[in-house]
């Protein structure tokens, strides 16, 4: 069985926060391609902006997203990347597209500063979270029934998964790598990528 990723994109946001897990999770189809058969397919992978336009990410970078709210497939997993977020948190039609979306996922995830936008869909109340060092702070600040954890590179909630910021969404993605398909097939795509996978414990 594939199971979907999407990525959600907008203007300023942080560059590997979403390569990094879109690099995760379409390297693992790869390996699995080689070690299992080229049929075998693991994650399919895709962006998604509010409409579908480009998108330009922190430093410039131009994207052009898959999808639009309107116009994406089913998900799967809900990715959530950081970066400059304050413009996506004072977009209601943004909030009511997670809070959509993740009733219908096996999982909702975030890198960094998306956890604040997770925060504000409600996805976060009740449970432990984290994100980048220097924002712990204002996420406890903005959303005092959340437990802030400091000093992981991720925090597994079951259906929420959240991640310390930037290249911690990396280590998280091969974390959900391990959940939702094998141990093997995380660490043959952390080789594949030489990357070295700090986990938790």
């Amino acid at each position: 069985m594939t199971i979907s990723i999407g990525i959600y994109v907008f203007d300023q946001v942080e560059v590997l926060d979403f390569a990094g897990p879109y690099e995760v999770f379409t390297t693992a189809t790869r390996v699995a391609k080689t070690s299992q058969g080229e049929n075998s397919r693991v994650f399919e992978v895709f962006t998604i902006s509010r409409d579908g336009n480009p998108i330009k990410a922190r430093a410039g970078l131009v994207v052009q997203p898959d999808y639009s709210f309107d116009d994406q497939p089913l998900i799967d997993v809900l990715l959530i990347p950081g970066g400059v977020v304050s413009a996506e948190l004072a977009r209601p039609k943004v909030i009511k597209w997670i809070q959509r979306t993740n009733a219908g996922t096996q999982l909702t995830a975030s890198v960094c500063t998306g956890s604040m936008l997770l925060g504000k869909a409600g996805l976060l109340d009740g449970l432990s979270a984290t994100t980048h060092w220097e924002d712990t702070a204002e996420l406890q600040s903005m959303f005092t029934n959340v437990k802030v954890v400091t000093g992981v590179r991720w925090v597994d909630e079951d259906a929420i998964v959240t991640s310390a910021g930037i290249s911690a969404g990396i280590d998280m993605s091969l974390h959900l790598v391990e959940r939702l398909a094998s141990r093997e097939l995380a660490e043959l795509t952390a080789r594949q990528m030489e990357f070295d996978w700090t986990e938790n414990h």
